[in-house]
């Protein structure tokens, strides 16, 4: 019993710790300015969700919603194409054999203990050679290459696609792309999701790259453009409601995602531990 409740104690600080943060970010969208800086969240007054949403939307010309669709661009799509090309490279360093593999393949993983902001000059630097500091692709190319999806892809490929099914798909004449597509690839629907969905988080949250590359604020996304509207509520605080409302809508993309995929999340998670 001593055990079972401590279990339940530490799982229980585990959920306050989660929630309450999003507990506050959604009574403090409800507030106007003047209840936020009494901390008065809990008030039945003052209830302002509505006006804080439409001055998000009117501040200066409506670029919040110009903001939100670059993220859904640098994210959905991005992730989507990430998780197309992680699984596949996966699948390849699984199945195929090519001289230097594993060699390649350590490469690989050790791409995945590079911090991000450490390639941030190095990205920056090649993208002012090409010409494309503050333009879309400066951050959508670099998004779509994600090293521990690659080797996510390779684990779900073992656990997932068995070598005698690609065997038979062979024998029936089926080339590699057709054997890929139409055997392999729906056998890696769980892995491919669980790829999107990391692809999906880590792109919504980013916000040292787009500082990077961009200055042109149509380009912004979400993340970027509200840290500029925060930092400026510093010295007008009327920037405060719309941050907070605008901050409860940025959430709900990753919320929405993670509970329409979570049973292929799920599942993708147990890759190989049931045989």
């Amino acid at each position: 019993m001593l055990g079972r409740g401590a279990v339940n104690a530490l799982v229980g600080l585990s959920v306050l710790y989660t929630l309450l943060p999003v507990l506050w970010l959604l009574l403090a969208s409800t507030k106007n300015r003047d209840a936020l800086f009494r901390s008065d969240l809990f008030s039945s007054g003052d209830f302002s969700l509505a006006r804080n949403l439409s001055d998000l939307f009117a501040m200066e010309g409506g670029i919040y919603g110009r903001w939100y669709v670059n993220s859904l661009l640098y994210a959905v799509l991005g992730a989507a194409i990430g998780a197309m090309v992680s699984v596949a490279c996966g699948y390849a360093f699984d199945k195929y054999r090519f001289r230097h593999k594993e060699k390649l393949f350590g490469l690989v993983l050790a791409g995945v203990m590079v911090p991000p902001t450490v390639l941030a000059l190095p990205l920056y630097l090649i993208a002012s050679k090409t010409g494309l500091v503050n333009t879309f692709w400066s951050v959508f190319i670099p998004v779509m290459f994600n090293p521990f999806g690659v080797y996510l892809g390779r684990v779900f490929s073992q656990g997932y696609v068995p070598g005698e099914v690609l065997e038979a798909a062979r024998v029936d004449g089926a080339g590699e792309l057709t054997t890929y597509f139409r055997v392999a690839l729906r056998m890696l629907g769980p892995g491919l999701v669980t790829v999107f969905l990391f692809q999906l988080t880590a792109i919504w949250n980013n916000f040292f790259l787009p500082m990077v590359m961009l200055s042109d604020q149509s380009l912004f996304p979400v993340s970027l453009g509200l840290y500029v509207w925060n930092s400026s509520a510093v010295v007008t605080p009327d920037y405060y409601p719309p941050v907070i409302a605008g901050s409860l809508l940025a959430v709900l993309p990753l919320i929405a995602a993670f509970v329409l995929l979570q049973r292929y999340w799920k599942s993708g998670l147990t890759a190989g531990s049931v045989k």
